[in-house]
């Protein structure tokens, strides 16, 4: 047994491990993150912060960023962005996310027990002016438009799929494969599509 614990062929994963059980929440924690002890990591995530912002995550949160622990595999490591003083990222107990995007100005909330397959953008920014003039180079706040997102308990995002400034989705809804959510989706629904609309209801 502890020969084949300490195989040329474990030993690297094994050591993978320790790192991301250790090190990676250390890491976390020392740029302000808040974090539960019992957040759980595969691979280390992306992380920047704005000064007076927040990011939470809660009680056994599973954060993948390593596409050999995930069926699908990730583009990337998960990517936690607050953009704004003030701005906030919460992510609620049981939640897991591969590889996922999730950038604030003012606030992105997402509730317990939500799963996001692989690769899903949650954004609560334009990030960009939609006036034509200086488009590039405009960075005045009163000029991007930003509205909170509210993603509520046991909420499934398939893969690929994006979260748009604005919208609130209800507890028990399922988003598509690929849907682009622009608009506000009821509790107990499934939605697919761009822009994602109702499709089912589950009973």
């Amino acid at each position: 047994m502890i020969k084949h614990l300490f195989s040329p062929l474990r030993y690297p994963q094994y050591i993978k491990k320790i790192w991301w059980k250790v090190v990676v929440p250390l890491n976390l924690k020392r740029q302000g993150v808040t974090l539960s002890p019992t957040a759980r990591f595969q691979g280390a995530p992306i992380v920047s912060m704005e000064p007076d912002s927040k990011i939470i995550i809660n009680d056994r949160c599973a954060l993948c960023s390593d596409s050999k622990s995930t069926a699908l595999g990730v583009n990337h490591p998960v990517v936690l962005r607050t953009m704004r003083s003030g701005a906030i990222i919460q992510i609620g107990a049981d939640t897991g996310i591969s590889g996922g995007t999730i950038c604030s100005a003012v606030s992105i909330k997402i509730g317990v027990g939500c799963l996001f397959g692989a690769n899903v953008t949650v954004v609560d920014t334009d990030f960009h002016s939609i006036k034509p003039e200086n488009r590039r180079y405009n960075n005045n706040p009163d000029d991007i438009k930003c509205l909170p997102v509210v993603i509520c308990d046991n909420v499934f995002l398939g893969t690929g799929s994006i979260v748009m400034k604005g919208v609130t989705i209800g507890d028990n809804t399922i988003i598509a494969a690929g849907a682009v959510v622009s608009r506000s989706i009821p509790a107990n629904s499934i939605a697919a599509g761009n822009p994602a609309v109702v499709i089912k209801t589950i009973h």
